[in-house]
């Protein structure tokens, strides 16, 4: 019992996991980084391990800037940091998406943030069946938490009691969220779950009465309603209860997935209460569906079996027959598919582009044409553990792919370089001849701007009128001073007049530059100014040509390394995958193969017996045949 309700639990977790997860989030704020949404796009479409690549290299390419804040994954940090450990635990990378989800426990971050990041960390725990674990989560959250997560928290941790055998903890629990819309059918089927476990045998059954009742439109809830009636009936046949037992079974679906397994208990349970009229009609429905399926093998054999109980030797004779007829040819079936494995058909089958994008891969393996091998892994590859591994080797495939993919795209990466060499190692010494002829003028031009610069600033300590004396001043200001030299050789009166005159020349340029000194300095610092920001506009461009020209000597220099190491990288990493998917191959082999011979070996076994029973209800059906004529005979010998 407690077997077959962890299994139980654990599937309705997943469902109401699956649920929370695609609510609303903090995505769908204004998204400023592109590389940030193309994560979230991929994560959309379910290729986690291209979103991981793309957050990863976006995060690492941030954590390098010197000013982190001006890059626009900033606003998004929060949610990428998050994210990591949101896209992991898909990719079910549990270990490295519980580090990442702890350190967002641990950061600081929003009440709401944190408690969402705690469930999630709870729900993988409890995944890994990590139970004391998961409960330690759950208890760290506290105050207000996402009102998507509100019910789904209450029911983890009743899933979580459940595990650990805390029934009556858990049953108070699942009374609370009875009532919630997103929990409408399974809340109410795993109270029903934990009343039993808690040895309240009738109060559990009426629970699971109420939860066989539950209305809805969507098919998760009308299956677990299904699966309400389907267990409810069962546990009353082992009660001894087949009559009661029988409308539970009648309320299950004709077209759902507990149907077949319905329909068989169904029959069962009247031919207990020996009403083998009604076990006939459920098993005739049975039976006419699909071979494959274990149910209607069962079905198929059960039949005649309950004409046989009715008397009816002709049609149960004629009913083994056909079963017969039909192990015969699943056996067949069986063989060719363990063959098919054997000879790699079967891994060939699951990693065809169709399958790969169809998230109902599962149910298409009857449908893939020219595929023996997948014909009776429909009950096999319905359990989580198949699905798990199988996932996983589809994902080793996807690596392998993308691995396959890169080793190509460095001969591409080679070819870009070469092609920039050829183009930039021709230009670059022209280039950098006449930027250094360029440079050189420039920094004699920032020399003088500093010297200018400097004399500004002594004018306005000390003024110097001479100093903002025009060209053409300093030049008259010179052949003066050259005039009054030649004067003072010249004696007399003659050489006196001529010395006064040269003083008021001087004199007239003393008096402008003294009366215009600060209408100069003004225009000084003016023109000043405007050689200032030319020299800015300059000194920029001077900037921006050299990062150019390191640009585009980066662009082929320095790649020959890193790129080496990196094709040992992955050459590596592809030869571990091949390594891998080997291995992982050969283990879904084996385990299908042990399926499809179990599965051989039962329908060997149902084989016998219909062999043993149509001789049976041949020699029945011939013995009533002769006593009936018999009878007649004496009917009329005693008429005459």
């Amino acid at each position: 019992m407690r077997a077959r309700t962890l299994l139980a639990l654990g599937v309705l977790c997943l469902a109401a996991s699956s649920r929370a997860g695609g609510g609303k989030d903090s995505h769908q704020a204004a998204l400023r980084d592109m590389y940030f949404g193309e994560a979230l796009y991929y994560a959309r479409q379910g290729h986690f391990f291209d979103a991981l690549e793309r957050i990863d290299a976006e995060l690492g390419q941030h954590r390098t800037l010197d000013e982190p804040e001006l890059d626009s994954l900033y606003y998004h940090l929060r949610d990428a940091e998050f994210s990591v450990g949101d896209f992991e635990l898909n990719y079910r990378m549990h270990l490295r998406a519980g580090h990442a989800i702890t350190a967002v426990l641990e950061g600081a971050v929003d009440e709401e943030v944190r408690n969402d990041a705690a469930y999630r960390l709870a729900r993988m725990l409890f995944q890994n069946g990590q139970l004391e674990d998961a409960l330690q989560a759950l208890d760290r959250i506290g105050g207000k938490m996402p009102e998507r997560i509100r019910d789904d928290v209450e029911f983890l941790r009743a899933n979580v009691f459940l595990g650990l055998g805390r029934n009556d903890d858990a049953v108070k629990v699942l009374k609370r969220v009875q009532g919630a819309e997103s929990l409408k059918g399974f809340a109410a089927y795993n109270l029903g779950i934990a009343l039993l476990e808690d040895g309240r045998q009738q109060d559990a059954f009426d629970q699971l009465a109420r939860a066989g009742q539950v209305g809805s439109a969507d098919e998760p809830v009308l299956a677990i309603r299904d699966k309400s009636n389907l267990v409810l009936g069962k546990l009353l046949v082992d009660a001894g209860q087949s009559e009661a037992a029988k409308r539970y079974f009648d309320r299950v679906r004709l077209d759902g997935p507990f149907s077949n397994t319905a329909l068989l208990a169904s029959g069962w349970a009247a031919a207990s209460a020996n009403d083998y009229a009604r076990a006939v009609v459920a098993w005739s429905i049975l039976a006419g569906r699909e071979s494959t399926d274990a149910a209607v093998q069962e079905a198929k054999l059960a039949l005649p079996f309950a004409y046989g109980k009715l008397d009816v030797y002709g049609r149960a004779a004629v009913s083994y027959a056909s079963a017969l007829d039909s192990f015969g040819g699943e056996i067949k079936k069986l063989d060719a598919s363990i063959t098919s494995i054997r000879d790699g058909k079967f891994l060939q089958a699951l990693t065809r582009e169709e399958m790969r994008q169809n998230p109902d891969w599962v149910i298409r393996l009857r449908s893939l044409p020219e595929s023996p091998e997948t014909y009776y892994l429909m009950e096999l590859s319905a359990s989580n553990d198949f699905q798990t591994a199988v996932q996983n080797y589809f994902d080793l495939e996807d690596l392998r792919r993308k691995l396959a993919s890169w080793d190509v795209n460095f001969d591409a990466f080679d070819d870009m370089i070469g092609l920039r060499r050829q183009y930039y190692e021709p230009q670059l010494p022209g280039v950098d001849h006449e930027f250094r002829d360029l440079d050189s003028r420039m920094r004699l031009r920032i020399e003088q701007h500093k010297l200018l610069a400097k004399r500004l600033q002594d004018l306005l300590t000390a003024p110097r009128p001479e100093f903002l004396a025009t060209a053409d001043e300093r030049r008259t200001s010179e052949r003066l001073a050259a005039l009054q030299t030649a004067a003072e050789r010249i004696g007399g009166p003659q050489g006196e007049v001529l010395r006064e005159r040269i003083r008021r020349l001087q004199g007239v340029i003393t008096w402008s530059l003294r009366t215009e000194y600060h209408e100069r300095l003004a225009q000084f610092d003016r023109h000043l100014r405007e050689l200032s920001a030319a020299i800015e506009v300059l000194s920029a461009r001077h900037e921006s040509f050299v990062r150019t020209r390191q640009a585009a000597v980066h662009s082929y220099e320095g790649y020959d390394t890193p790129i080496a190491r990196l094709r040992t990288r992955v050459a590596d990493a592809l030869a571990k995958v091949n390594q891998l998917m080997a291995r992982q191959g050969h283990l879904l082999e084996v385990v299908a193969i042990d399926e499809l011979s179990a599965r051989r070996e039962r329908l060997a076994q149902y084989q016998d017996q219909a062999r043993y029973a149509l001789a049976d209800s041949y020699d029945r059906a011939t013995k009533a045949r002769a006593q009936a004529e018999a009878a007649a005979l004496g009917s009329r010998a005693r008429a005459e």
